[in-house]
């Protein structure tokens, strides 16, 4: 595939290739575990990214995250690659710098792109997540609800900090379930298997379609309030006695 070239007007114009110098040492600091993904939200919004796009794609490739290698499937958009996560997400790889990028693959044509452009372009491709530098040496997964700020140029808020639940999305998922029969109480607290587990305390007593129907019912309340949608990436229910 031929690239076309960027015109002299493009802000990108004199760009190097090399990784912005303020983000590369956040993703740094973020790999030693004294950086947040919060910090890698604010350092990356304001740069520009590579996206890639290759000429020829295959069927499987390798993400290094958390220090361990995950196989994930791609597809292809106008050239564009898109990873499959371990979770079975959608993924928009976009890389630092030239150096990173070319550490995955060496063929791979760069195409400079602005944060929040990226983002945007992302979301209008139903793609959830973005897999920035994803042969490391830090590789950062940047949750849906942050791709989703990124492309408003808004603020990212993650829904937990500190190893608490924000008073907001708390407050938020009571008042969602707060209708839902047969449910005596509900908070949200860190998850083990999601973000945020939501912690149900039900009325003694329940049949299997009974809970069944009452946690369909909980799951579709959760899903349409707007403060959980956007700041909750990842929900997983507990059932408790009342």
């Amino acid at each position: 595939m031929t690239g076309r070239e960027l015109p002299p007007s493009s802000p990108f114009a004199g760009d190097d290739g090399s990784a912005d110098p303020d983000l590369a040492g956040v993703l740094a600091r973020y790999g030693q575990g004294a950086a947040t993904l919060a910090d890698v939200v604010v350092a990356i919004a304001p740069t520009r990214v590579l996206v890639p796009v290759l000429a020829e794609l295959e069927a499987a490739d390798v993400v290094e995250h958390d220090g361990h290698a995950h196989t994930v499937d791609k597809e292809a958009s106008a050239g564009i690659v898109a990873l499959r996560t371990p979770d079975g997400r959608t993924a928009l790889p976009v890389f630092t710098g030239v150096e990173t990028m070319t550490r995955w693959r060496a063929d791979a044509r760069p195409v400079p792109t602005a944060v929040p452009r990226a983002a945007l372009s992302a979301v209008a491709e139903g793609w959830e997540v973005l897999v920035v530098d994803a042969a490391g040496p830090t590789t950062v997964v940047l949750p849906r609800t942050a791709v989703y700020a990124l492309a408003q140029g808004l603020a990212w808020r993650p829904a937990v900090q500190d190893g608490h639940v924000a008073d907001d999305v708390r407050a938020a998922v009571r008042a969602a379930v707060a209708d839902v029969r047969l449910v005596a109480h509900a908070d949200a607290v860190p998850g083990a298997r999601a973000e945020v587990a939501v912690e149900l305390g039900l009325l003694p007593g329940l049949d299997r379609p009974t809970l069944d129907r009452v946690l369909r019912q909980v799951n579709e309340a959760l899903a349409h309030d707007p403060v959980v949608a956007a700041r909750v990436d990842s929900l997983e229910l507990r059932v408790r006695p009342a």
